[in-house]
Parts: C-alpha cells; structure tokens; sequence
C-alpha cells in the first residue's frame, strides 16, 4: 500500500512588519542655519561680537589709526576676480566711488518676512550713518540701484544664477562659484567693481549676505560687506576696535571705522593715489579725526 504523504499549506493572514521609518535628512539650508547659529553662540560665549564700538579698553592713537588705513585701503584680501585667491602683501592704489552710491536690497525666496523686515530696518538705519561720516551720495532705493545687497540662502541658487547673470555678466567660473557654492567658513562677501577707464573708481557692487545666519550675524555682515564695498577692501588683525579684523571681536560697525570711512572719502585723498603718496596726508587726517590737531 502506498502511503501518499501531502503536505497542506494552511493560509494564516500575517501582517508584513514594518519597515522602519526613514531617517529625515536635513536639507543644506537647515543644516547651514543650526551650524551658524552655533558659531554666534559660541562667539558671544567668548566676548565677542560686540555690539559697543569701543570703549576704554580699546584706545588707539592717531599713528594706529593712519596705520590701519593704509593697511585696509592699500591692501586687497582677495586677488580680484579670482574666488578665495588670497591677495599678495604689495600696496596697491586707493579705490573708492566718485558717482552716487545707491543701495538696493534684494531677497531670495525662501527668505521669510520676518527676517526681511529685519534687514530693511538695519540697512534703512545703517545707509544715512555712511553717507555722513564719508560725505559722499549714499542712499538706499527701491529701484535700479548699483550696489546689490543680495540675502540669499542655498535654496535660493537658481534665484541667484539669474541674478548673476544680470549683475555679473563677465565674472569669472571663480567669482560665480563663490557666489553659488562658497565654503561654510566665508559668512558673507563683497564684489566691488571699476569702471574701464578708471580702474580705481567703483562703478558698482554685489554683496552677499547667507540668509541662514541669525539676526546678529546677518547684521554684521550687512554692516561689514557695505562699508567694504565703499572702498575699504582688507582686514587687519591689528586693526582694533574695528569690523575689518578676522577675530570677530566686534559685530559692528565702530567709531574707529567710521573714521576710516570719513578718511577714504575725504577730498585731500584721490582715487588711484599710492600708500606713498597718500602716507604725508594720512597723519594729518588722522590726527584731525582723533581730534588731536596737528
């Protein structure tokens, strides 16, 4: 007899286990806003950041102040048109704006209103502060302006493409790549440009402020990158109390550099005029910021 063994498969519903659930990988912008908010935390812990313009604990004389004009003036950080190339220690010629200066300020798209109204506050208080202490046309508009303010986040690099093409035509592949993918370590930059004809003579400006920064970064970088788009294009660590040093002491701009700014504008100084030249000018103007006479 033949015994036929069958096998039954009895069909019991069993639910299939969950996969577990993704892991949520934060975007580039909230990444680069949780970093930098770090950093400003981490500054302020330090002292740093300040917000005072100086006080008693940092004095300077009329020598340090001539001194640390003819570095921020005379010297570039960056060779011009070539990304984060830094700047040989050779003094070059004095640049600064001839014509009127008109500042506009203009958004990315994921830029929130809150954070807008805020740089519209700091820019419309900050843009009458530089035209008096240099005496020169400065003004903030709404409309075609020729100093570009451009707070933009890593979403926004379609927005800021097209924008470069309009602002910065003939850049080059470094100048745009700074613009659209520049390290984590550069918060925010300028790029001043001369006419043709007159090489030292800025005709127009494009500045770049991250719109992932919190308030007081965003406000440092909107104080720093327009008084260096006015003309003066270097840092110096020796400079001090001053918004044109890398240690971040100061977050604003201070008294030191808004005598700075009067000296780069005043008229015994010309576009173009070598640290040389300039240096038996320097002294006196300094001395009179100071007020200390001559």
């Amino acid at each position: 007899m033949s015994l036929l063994a069958a096998c039954e498969e009895t069909s019991v519903y069993r639910p299939a286990p969950k996969a577990p659930a993704p892991k949520l990988v934060p975007v580039e912008s909230e990444m680069l806003a949780t970093y930098y908010s770090q950093v400003q935390a981490d500054l302020l812990a330090r002292g740093l950041l300040r917000t005072d313009g100086g006080g008693p604990d940092t004095p300077f004389t009329p020598d340090m102040l001539a001194r640390n004009f003819e570095q921020i003036a005379f010297y570039d950080e960056y060779v011009l048109d070539a990304g984060l190339e830094r700047a040989s220690a050779t003094p070059g010629q004095l640049r600064r704006w001839e014509g009127p200066v008109r500042v506009s300020l203009e958004f990315g798209p994921s830029v929130t209103e809150s954070k807008r109204a805020t740089d519209r506050e700091t820019v419309a208080a900050y843009i009458p502060r530089l035209a008096r202490v240099t005496g020169h046309p400065v003004r903030q508009t709404n409309g075609s302006g020729n100093f570009h303010i451009l707070v933009m986040g890593s979403e926004d690099r379609a927005a800021l493409e097209k924008r470069l093409d309009t602002l910065l035509p003939n850049a080059s592949a470094q100048t745009r790549a700074l613009f659209t993918n520049a390290p984590r370590s550069i918060y925010c930059f300028v790029v001043a440009q001369a006419s043709g004809t007159e090489p030292n003579v800025y005709t127009s400006a494009v500045a770049l402020i991250r719109a992932e920064h919190p308030d007081l970064l965003r406000k440092s970088c909107l104080h720093e990158e327009i008084a260096q788009g006015l003309g003066l294009t270097n840092d110096s660590p020796r400079a001090r109390p001053s918004i044109f040093n890398d240690d971040e002491e100061f977050a604003l701009l201070t008294t030191h550099d808004e005598m700075l700014l009067s000296m780069l504008y005043d008229p015994r100084l010309a576009s173009g005029m070598n640290a040389e030249d300039a240096r038996p000018v320097l002294y006196p103007l300094a001395r009179e910021q100071t007020g200390q006479g001559f």
